[in-house]
């Protein structure tokens, strides 16, 4: 189908991660691009609408959901993915404030970050910034408590300090980290 063949071209990333972003399988995927099954509308309608969100915020250099899990995945250490992880989450910020669209880049479901506490506060803060613009969040964000707590290892505090200096938001998570430690200038 050629839509979706295109919508996969502007998305910038693989069929695979496509694919997870639309919340559906490569294969099914593949099915649908081969004309072997057809795809809803509302399903075509979606794929086009955050794949040219994607292509956007490529052109924009903002990260997307996916390129910010894919930059803590690949991140050399904790300090550069705590950075990547507040940049795409201020990226966000910033196409939420847009109001261009843009913000559907964030609708595109992430692969895992390699690590659930990440994952867990990735969504988490994707789901703040969408409750603070007043708009739906996107089904990826729905908080998945922590069956074990998290608490990363902070330079300066200890892990009892850390756990006082949690908001509640996190803490419902099992997530603990200062709320001072996701403040950006």
């Amino acid at each position: 189908m050629a839509l979706l063949d295109s919508a996969l071209l502007d998305s910038g990333i693989t069929q695979a991660e496509f694919a997870a972003a639309l919340g559906t399988s490569a294969s099914r995927f593949s099915t649908y691009r081969s004309g072997q099954t057809k795809p809803s509308a509302a399903f075509c309608f979606r794929a086009t609408r955050i794949a040219q969100a994607l292509l956007t915020a490529r052109r924009s250099r903002l990260m997307s959901a996916p390129a910010t899990a894919t930059a803590l995945r690949h991140a050399e250490n904790d300090a550069w993915a705590w950075r990547m992880l507040l940049q795409g989450r201020d990226h966000l910020r910033l196409m939420l404030d847009r109001a261009d669209g843009s913000a559907a880049a964030w609708e595109a479901a992430p692969r895992s970050t390699g690590d659930a506490g990440f994952d867990t506060l990735l969504a988490a803060l994707a789901c703040r910034e969408f409750e603070r613009a007043s708009l739906e969040p996107p089904a990826w964000t729905a908080p998945k408590r922590l069956s074990e707590p998290w608490v990363p290892e902070h330079p300066l505090l200890d892990a009892d300090q850390v756990i006082a200096l949690t908001p509640d938001f996190l803490r419902d998570l099992n997530i603990f980290v200062p709320a001072r430690d996701l403040v950006t200038a």
